[in-house]
């Protein structure tokens, strides 16, 4: 009696071939792995002093007509975040989204010369960008004070009030962009050059002579490239939780969390190797047509330094991303404590590309 091919089993098993491949090929470990290990250990250990943008939330009932307010918020580094609530903005600053939020009002409303107070109320969250913020500000009040009132006493007073909030570190930052560029190298060029040389050799076509589908073919390279990526991924995370503090907010659940997140990004990210691999006819081309996809998503979301330094029209294209929703996810998980129901945005448009790549690269499959 005749019995019926199993296509799972045959995918496991290309995917226990794949593993080994990588496993034993120099270059996958070394960009997988060692690159992003460097990277961590490099960046994790310096001071984060090169902050260029500032967000501040504006306390309710702050005098936003006076001089003091004016040349304030005309500092170029500042940006106020003028829509947000009370609650809002307190929840914000303890996450370390905004650097603080500030109070202007006159406090000598009966003296013939104007004197404001500005409190600045902070969390430690913040504390990287708060000595910047409060140096701005000085000078600023300094130089108007030299133009405008140049014989009287200084015109603002600046307070200081600091709540709890958890500290961002500088690896808070790093490491879930270093997760990204070693997830988007191992997918890209690993998947690409591994299934052109797999066409180039004519296995495929010998694979097109057995009963697995290309369906199962994809999916077997896909689980290769998972169990590979969840021993990277398990290895930087501890390197970056006990050696520089990561913060993993809930613990092993948001590990599991990050861990989902990356599984859904690395089929985006294979499935981009796939279809330049089926797209691409001579082996020398891959790499230039990889680097023009890669290289520009490297620079551009924020795996390094925030986006926020773009110009506006630059910033909205970065955020539609594959990237940047992926690392941008991993870094509300991981130091803000949300989970996938509370990053609606991030996980949406992770998996509408992963639909759309998904179904370019069936398309795109070529056995030879």
């Amino acid at each position: 009696m005749t019995q019926n091919y199993n296509q799972w089993k045959a995918a496991f098993a290309l995917a226990k071939a794949s593993l080994l491949a990588m496993l034993r090929s120099p270059t996958s470990v070394v960009f997988s792995i060692l690159f992003p290990i460097i990277f961590i250990v490099v960046f994790g250990s310096m001071v984060d002093n090169s902050q260029v943008n500032i967000k501040v939330g504006i306390a309710p009932g702050c005098d936003t007509a006076n001089i003091v307010y004016k040349v304030i918020s005309s500092v170029k580094i500042i940006r106020p975040q003028t829509t947000l609530s009370m609650e809002k903005m307190m929840d914000n600053l303890q996450k370390g989204q905004i650097t603080a939020i500030i109070n202007v009002r006159n406090d000598a409303p009966l003296s013939p010369f104007p004197h404001y107070k500005v409190t600045l109320v902070t969390s430690n969250s913040a504390l990287s960008k708060l000595k910047l913020l409060e140096s701005v500000i000085n000078e600023a009040v300094s130089n108007m004070n030299e133009r405008m009132f140049p014989k009287n006493p200084s015109t603002a007073k600046i307070t200081v009030t600091t709540i709890p909030g958890r500290l961002y570190r500088q690896i808070d930052f790093i490491l879930p962009g270093q997760l990204g560029f070693s997830l988007l190298m191992a997918g890209v060029f690993g998947s690409s050059f591994l299934l052109f040389g797999l066409r180039q050799n004519h296995v495929l076509k010998r694979f097109f002579a057995t009963p697995v589908s290309r369906g199962y073919l994809i999916a077997g390279e896909l689980f290769s490239r998972l169990f590979f990526q969840v021993i990277g991924f398990c290895i930087m995370v501890a390197l970056g939780y006990f050696v520089f503090d990561f913060t993993l907010i809930n613990g092993i659940f948001t590990f599991l969390e990050m861990l989902l997140l990356s599984v859904i990004a690395l089929i985006i990210f294979t499935g981009i190797g796939f279809i330049i691999s089926g797209i691409i006819q001579n082996e020398s081309s891959i790499a230039p047509v990889a680097n023009t996809i890669t290289l520009p998503q490297i620079l551009l979301c924020g795996l390094f330094f925030p986006i926020d330094s773009y110009p506006h029209w630059l910033e909205t294209c970065c955020k539609i991303l594959p990237l940047t929703f992926f690392v941008d996810g991993l870094r509300k998980i991981a130091f803000e404590g949300l989970h996938f129901w509370q990053i609606p945005v991030e996980l949406g448009g992770l998996i509408i590309w992963a639909i759309i790549i998904g179904f370019i690269t069936v398309k795109a499959f070529r056995w030879e």
